[in-house]
């Protein structure tokens, strides 16, 4: 097991690091002038001239990369011209929204995905399975704004049980909290059930191939009930694509939010990158892009981990 995480965390060093080649390229091969884009066509020489000594572009490339990198190796991802602020200090600010609802929205969507997929397996070919994995396949074609819409005409507008949008911020007091989950609760919910349709769908396949296994079938023969059968034996084969998919989720919910921020007016991860796009603020964009690509390779290796402990082969080293 040792030496597959030490594989695992070895390629995720590799990527990490062929990813800030890749990111940091962007503002060489920009067109034009990286100062003027930022700045707009209209600004003066001298404040191109002062952001270009401020981004460090009167100075090589090879120098500029290096800089960056012992930066973000220290936790100095640089300052936002838009903002004035440390880019690392708007992330964690934003990721105090932007975390909570990918997580909510995750747990949403596990806990209706993984039941919904095993119970489908177990009954497949019946009206049950089929029915199921119809609604399955409109969840996956609903788009997540038009159903996020829905939602605030719902229960917003027409029942008036939760906010239509905005975050109050978690505060200190038990009802700012309470207030600020209520907040997320719609977005989470838009978020979560097309991510449990597609979940769903994958625990079924994953499912239906494990049950055609010998020892399951070796299992019913020993007279083991149906229960035991497909949630201690069945599912837990089956576990490899499903958390998968997971990792993959959240790494999405973490920063994919982008449509879903701006429905529900929250000022998460995506909506900061949205705004840093509209504002040019490239330095932002580098910065959140690296801290993004760093967080799904971590959530990759956590993925690895569970790999190691669902399936005891992975702990043998084969």
């Amino acid at each position: 097991m040792t030496a597959f995480l030490a594989k695992r965390l070895a390629v995720g060093l590799i990527t990490l690091l062929a990813a800030s080649v890749i990111v940091f390229s962007v503002l060489e091969i920009l067109p034009g002038d990286p100062a003027r884009i930022m700045l707009g066509m209209n600004a003066s020489p001298d404040a191109l001239e002062a952001l270009r000594i401020e981004m460090g572009l009167d100075r090589p490339i090879l120098a500029r990369y290096l800089d960056w990198l012992a930066g973000m190796a220290t936790g100095d991802f640089g300052r936002s011209y838009t903002y004035s602020s440390p880019v690392l200090d708007l992330v964690w600010e934003r990721l105090a929204v932007s975390l909570p609802l990918a997580v909510f929205a995750l747990s949403l969507s596990t806990l209706i995905a993984i039941p919904v997929g095993v119970f489908s397996a177990s009954r497949r070919g019946s009206a049950a399975d089929t029915i199921t994995m119809g609604a399955a396949q409109v969840g996956v074609a609903i788009p997540n704004f038009w159903f996020a819409l829905l939602l605030v005409y719902v229960f917003s507008v027409g029942l008036r049980l939760l906010p239509a949008g905005g975050f109050p911020g978690w505060g200190e007091s038990w009802a700012q909290h309470w207030q600020a989950f209520k907040a997320l609760i719609l977005p989470a919910v838009a978020l979560a059930l097309p991510q449990a349709a597609i979940l769903a769908r994958v625990t079924r396949s994953a499912m239906v191939e494990v049950l055609g296994e010998d020892y399951i079938r070796t299992a019913r023969a020993k007279g083991l009930p149906r229960t035991q059968v497909l949630w201690r034996h069945a599912l837990r084969n089956a576990m490899i694509p499903v958390l998968t998919i997971m990792g993959l989720q959240l790494a999405f919910l973490l920063a994919g939010t982008i449509i879903i921020e701006n429905v529900f007016y929250l000022p998460g991860l995506g909506r900061l990158i949205f705004q840093a796009i509209s504002q040019r603020d490239l330095i932002v964009v580098e910065g959140v892009v690296m801290l993004l690509v760093a967080s799904v390779i971590l959530i990759n290796f956590a993925v690895d981990i569970c790999y190691a402990i669902v399936d005891p082969r992975l702990r043998a080293g084969r």
